[in-house]
């Protein structure tokens, strides 16, 4: 049975990374071929889109009854796109990345208090519908702000990546890409939440830490694939606006909609003290790095590399 669980949550795990490459590599050639700017599709397509596998699994688990799953899930996406996506990036973009854009400066303040609001709120055990309620208003707050002025979106695409026009059909084949991608999105997610729980059970190990160590990591390959292909494309505008939005929205709007179905009720914190701890850690330096010098050198994305490191560390070494 052991050896099962493993197998599906392994192939639930492939499914959900695939799944979502479709989905966002359709939305970013629906956009192009729309005529969308950059701004929208760094800022905000290919940030909800690489949050689908986030949003899948927080409603599964809410539906199953172990919203707590979702917690520790964004936690630990919210850690792996502050450090380890964002080292990769840097690594891979040979030198640093630039953050000089007034977008991506204010962008950076709301990416820290999307990062700790959900630990605030739930400070006193339960992220209850009152709580998902002001993160919806967060994240709504967040996309006014950014489609408030013309210039924040209305920005053109590089010459050397034109907006796709190879007709019609090829926006109905991208339009099916994103639909099969979605319900794959659903299947891996419903497997995943299935396995945890058994592994949960089995192995006496808490739902939230199984969400913050593994799920979270699983869930946050998109963002990791995309700012590397980014990087090796010289694209580096792009990899901020993912990796920021892929902070906001999951901890903002997938964790509200999580708690308005079912309140996220935390009885022990202590699975989560480590993940708390280094997630702050890092939103700050994150943060900081971005409002100083207007750009992410190599010698930071290797700090925010080690933080990840330490994390890793210090979970297996008191767990």
């Amino acid at each position: 049975m052991l050896w099962l669980y493993i197998l599906i949550f392994l192939i639930c795990c492939t499914l959900l990374y695939f799944s979502a490459e479709w989905v966002i590599g359709g939305l970013t050639r629906i956009s192009r071929f729309l005529g969308w700017r950059e701004f929208v599709v760094a800022f905000f397509v290919m940030a909800i889109a690489a949050s689908l596998p986030n949003l899948f699994v927080g409603i599964t688990s809410a539906l199953h009854k172990i919203p707590q799953l979702s917690f520790g899930d964004v936690a630990g996406n919210n850690l792996v796109a502050l450090t380890l996506a964002m080292a990769l990036a840097v690594f891979f973009a040979g030198g640093s990345i630039p953050a000089e854009s007034r977008t991506v400066q204010t962008t950076s303040i709301f990416t820290i208090i999307a990062a700790i609001l959900p630990l605030l709120l739930i400070l006193d055990g339960v992220l209850g519908k009152g709580d998902g309620i002001v993160l919806v208003l967060c994240f709504l707050a967040y996309i006014f702000w950014l489609f408030s002025k013309k210039e924040r979106f209305t920005r053109v695409y590089d010459e050397h990546k034109p907006p796709i026009t190879k007709g019609f059909s090829r926006l109905l084949e991208d339009l099916g890409k994103v639909i099969l991608g979605a319900i794959f999105l659903v299947l891996a997610a419903q497997g995943i939440v299935s396995s945890a729980q058994f592994f949960a059970k089995n192995f006496n190990v808490s739902i939230t830490l199984i969400g913050v160590l593994i799920i979270g990591l699983g869930s946050a390959l998109p963002e990791i694939y995309f700012a590397i292909a980014s990087a090796k494309k010289g694209e580096t505008w792009m990899i901020l606006g993912n990796l920021m939005g892929a902070v906001i929205v999951p901890a903002t709007l997938v964790l509200g909609i999580v708690a308005l179905i079912c309140p996220i009720k935390i009885v022990n914190f202590s699975p989560l003290v480590i993940a708390r701890f280094f997630l702050i850690i890092s939103a700050f330096f994150f943060f900081f790095f971005v409002r100083t010098d207007s750009k992410i050198t190599e010698k930071e994305g290797f700090f925010l590399f080690l933080i990840y490191i330490s994390f890793l560390i210090t979970e297996i070494i008191i767990k």
